[in-house]
């Protein structure tokens, strides 16, 4: 039976042999990891609680899976590996195209456009959106951050990122990072 005194390693053993109270007691415990981790990261379309929700679906499949001889790591540590890898694969599939409302890519050329289902007035209104986004988000970053935040919606990689600037992966990341809080200000409003 499980209680609050015994190690993380001790209530993981309990918790993957079919206690729910030592599943509890973990999850309960690790929650404020998961909130730091959470913290960190924007999402497009969401809410921090939703990358919570995402980070405690990271710390729950960690308590199924830690095994302490294969890891090598505390369960604190394998914990956190488990709950930031979903957070950021969580940011980033809320980053690729299929995933953002076509308004807000800017990749769509005209052609692209004419050869899609949409009728003449959707079309219309989607280049505007599409205008008046881009202007919004190029108003308020650097022309290098601005580039850099279209390469990434339309879904390239950082790597590819760096090959088409010629920049460092520091410098692609720095921007980046930059680019997320200035559009965190812009869209809160």
């Amino acid at each position: 039976m499980a209680n609050e005194r015994q190690t993380d390693e001790q209530l993981v053993e309990l918790a993957q042999s079919g206690d729910q109270k030592a599943t509890e007691t973990l999850l309960l415990k690790h929650a404020g990891l998961v909130r730091g981790c959470a913290r960190g990261f924007f999402l497009a379309g969401g809410e921090t609680e939703d990358l919570i929700q995402e980070g405690m679906i990271g710390l729950y499949k960690a308590i199924a899976d830690y095994r302490q001889k294969e890891n090598g790591l505390s369960f604190k540590n394998f914990a956190y590996l488990c709950v930031s890898r979903r957070i950021i694969d969580a940011v980033k599939t809320s980053l690729r195209k299929k995933n953002i409302p076509a308004v807000y890519y800017g990749s769509f050329t005209d052609e692209e456009l004419l050869s899609s289902d949409l009728n003449p007035e959707d079309m219309l209104i989607m280049r505007d959106d599409r205008r008046e986004f881009r202007q919004k988000i190029s108003g308020v970053l650097s022309d290098f951050e601005f580039k850099v935040t279209t390469m990434y919606i339309d879904g390239m990689t950082c790597a590819e990122i760096c090959t088409a600037t010629g920049k460092t992966a520091k410098s692609v990341d720095n921007a980046l990072q930059r680019s997320k809080k200035k559009l965190q200000v812009v869209f809160k409003k």
